[in-house]
């Protein structure tokens, strides 16, 4: 056996390779690719293991889509699509496993040290309760994990596109602007990046401003800046939206072992987020605030907990 295996961590705009030491438990030669319209997975795992003047047999490819028992796997935020069997062939590999992405960031929890996350609010969590991870990046990633007979298994689903609630009359206006673009609003229309510009679109209308195209890191920048008060709205919003969903989850599985924040977009404006309504929105539960005051939330700040879980995942399985 190869002391090394290729993980990937494939999201709707990034594509990320490492190599992880099935001795050592560490990644290396991390190297991130922005995916382009027409590649093709096959070749950009040929291309990074030629670069690494590498040879792998095993390898885990974690990607941010459903994944069921059919050979061939569909992205949902991008055009990319693979066959299972074909990358067998090619790559000549023993082992492939195929997991969703935020069924790799839920394996790297466990293992994850305290210096990669950031407590927001809660006590100590009670790890004899299952724990709940969600994130946004391009789209808005769920995941769950529980504890048998003392080890962890991941319940993958696809609850970023659940629909989100509103309970305040400008959170209504927002929805309501965004039903006129989209039909049915799934919570990712709100907590993902392209999210953040949805919001501030939204306001934009609401506001009777003309809409305009504009980045989320630009209207991030902005609201950090505090140089543009609907920036600072939508930013607000985002966060509040991040504790309500948060909050969901938590209530869903009774989460006593915490929650934790993956993705891109969160670690970029940790500051701006502790103080921002996202705990407050978490908490307010009506008859089971008491239930989720005490939830601890975490923020993963490490770089590549996708990449880390799916070694993680793929080690677990050659038990």
């Amino acid at each position: 056996m190869n002391q090394y295996a290729l993980v990937t961590d494939i999201g709707g705009t990034n594509a990320r390779f490492a190599l992880y030491n099935l001795v050592t438990n560490e990644l290396s030669a991390i190297t991130k690719v922005v995916l382009a319209k027409n590649d093709v997975l096959l070749t950009l795992i040929k291309d990074y293991l030629i670069a690494q003047s590498v040879k792998i047999d095993m390898a885990c490819i974690a990607i941010a889509c459903p994944i069921g028992d059919e050979d061939t796997v569909i992205m949902t935020n991008n055009d990319l699509s693979f066959s299972r069997s074909e990358l067998i062939k090619q790559l000549n590999l023993t082992k492939l496993e195929v997991i969703n992405d935020f069924t790799a960031v839920s394996y790297s929890i466990p293992k994850l040290p305290k210096q990669d996350l950031v407590q927001i609010g809660g006590e100590k969590p009670d790890l004899n309760y299952p724990i709940a991870i969600y994130g946004a990046g391009t789209g808005l990633g769920v995941s769950h994990l529980i504890n048998v007979n003392q080890q962890w298994i991941s319940l993958s689903g696809e609850g970023g596109h659940t629909e989100l609630p509103m309970t305040t009359a400008e959170e209504d206006l927002i929805l309501a602007q965004l039903r006129k673009k989209f039909g049915r609003v799934s919570s990712e229309r709100f907590l993902s990046g392209n999210g953040i510009v949805n919001i501030y679109q939204a306001l934009l209308q609401i506001n009777n401003q003309s809409v305009e195209d504009i980045t989320p890191d630009i209207i991030v920048q902005k609201a950090l800046t505090n140089s543009c008060p609907i920036c600072l709205q939508a930013l607000t919003h985002f966060c509040t939206f991040m504790g309500r969903f948060g909050g969901n989850l938590a209530l869903t599985l009774n989460t006593q072992g915490g929650v934790y924040i993956a993705g891109g977009i969160v670690p970029r404006f940790i500051e701006f987020f502790k103080l921002s309504p996202f705990r407050s929105a978490f908490e307010t539960k009506g008859r089971m605030s008491y239930l989720v005051k005490k939830i601890p939330v975490y923020v993963i700040i490490h770089k590549d907990p996708g990449l880390f879980g799916a070694g993680v995942y793929l080690q677990n399985s050659l038990k």
